[in-house]
């Protein structure tokens, strides 16, 4: 389904739910175009108001000055371009969001990436990895389970992380900046930064020319220009402080910021790449295991093990003896790539629970 609604320049989209995944692109146009499936898609249309639900993936192209509220969404989502405000209750999976104005988040359930934002960020629980870049206004992150990447956020920052945080900031006059970490923290200013800095954590490294170092404290209070920025940090782990820019290319020694990801550019891209190569390991392994038992059935057709055959969706398992003694051989032990094919099959009613167990069996070697 393609269909073209007239709600005017700043409509209000307001999605109960979408069952699969999501693209939102807000343009220069004075339409809002909606492209689904047209048995899984509801909508209804009062001027300004577009209300609808999908029950698989939606593609929307609404006007820039659009807002929208969205309760739920089953997949993925990319959204890009809606300068109206937005308000997601509910992601199952990744999101992703560019060129945006204000936006409030319930719960993301797997990664989500921002870059470009003109109003100010709220997130009440993450439950992957953040990274967030090119911030106008506020960022509030009350629960983020894993690790946090920010840049650029020229408002105010509280966070409380479960994991690492990497911070690139330089400090606004006025400013506050409050994060918690349970494990370490990166925080990279410019050499001329004004804030007042209250630390505490297992260990505190000061990379900073003019500042002493002190292996044995666990909270310090230090000053930096004319202390005009408020930074307060607590990790669980160690703090380390740098004025350079390239501080993060070893962040690895200092701690556990491999996993972070320290260029910058495209970070939320590569959370899609690492999804998408994982999801295509998993199909290579399955494929390959189903090779595997292939090859495993001609070799059992060649051993002359008989002629009546166990259809199986594709393959044809044969287990009937022909009379004659075979000599006894070790019990071959079935891969974890066979099992997960095996039981793959069984999950999508392609064979029986009787028909596993006779296929496990002939891996093994049994009848």
């Amino acid at each position: 389904m393609s269909k073209t609604i007239s709600a005017g320049r700043t409509p209000r989209i307001q999605i109960d739910s979408i069952g699969g995944d999501l693209s939102l692109v807000g343009w220069e146009g004075d339409d809002t175009l909606i492209k689904a499936d047209d048995e899984e898609t509801r909508f209804t249309h009062d001027g300004d108001m577009v209300q609808l639900s999908c029950d698989d993936d939606l593609s929307l192209r609404v006007p820039k000055g659009a807002s929208v509220f969205i309760n739920t969404i089953a997949g993925d989502a990319s959204i890009r371009g809606v300068m109206g405000g937005i308000e997601l209750k509910d992601i199952g999976g990744d999101l992703s969001m560019r060129d945006v104005n204000s936006v409030t988040l319930e719960a993301v359930h797997a990664d989500f990436s921002l870059r470009g934002a003109k109003g100010s960020l709220y997130i009440k629980k993450a439950d992957s990895d953040v990274s967030i870049r090119d911030v106008d206004g506020n960022v509030t992150l009350e629960s983020v389970a894993d690790d946090l990447a920010l840049r650029d956020v020229r408002g105010n920052v509280s966070a409380n992380v479960a994991e690492d945080v990497v911070m690139y900031l330089n400090p606004q006059a006025g400013n506050t900046y409050a994060v918690t970490a349970g494990d370490d923290i990166l925080l990279v200013m410019p050499p001329k930064a004004n804030a007042t800095l209250t630390l505490s954590a297992d260990e505190i490294d000061f990379d900073w020319k003019g500042i002493e170092g002190d292996e044995d404290a666990t909270s310090r209070m230090v000053t930096l220009g004319d202390g005009s920025a408020s930074i307060t940090l607590s990790a669980g782990g160690d703090i380390r402080v740098s004025n350079r820019s390239d501080a993060g290319d070893s962040a690895e020694d200092f701690g556990n910021f491999a996993g972070v990801g320290m260029d910058w550019s495209g970070f939320g891209e590569r959370i899609s790449r690492r999804v998408e190569q994982a999801t295509e390991r998993a199909q290579r392994k399955v494929e390959e295991a189903a090779r595997r038992i292939e090859r495993k059935t001609r070799d059992a057709e060649r051993r002359g093990r008989g002629r009546t055959a166990l259809e199986i969706g594709r393959w044809g398992w044969d287990f009937s003896p022909k009379g004659v003694p075979m000599p006894s051989k070790p019990k071959a032990v079935v891969s974890d790539e066979e099992r997960i094919t095996i039981l793959k099959m069984l999950q999508e009613k392609k064979i029986t629970a009787e028909d596993a167990e006779k296929l496990l069996a002939a891996l093994e070697g049994g009848s």
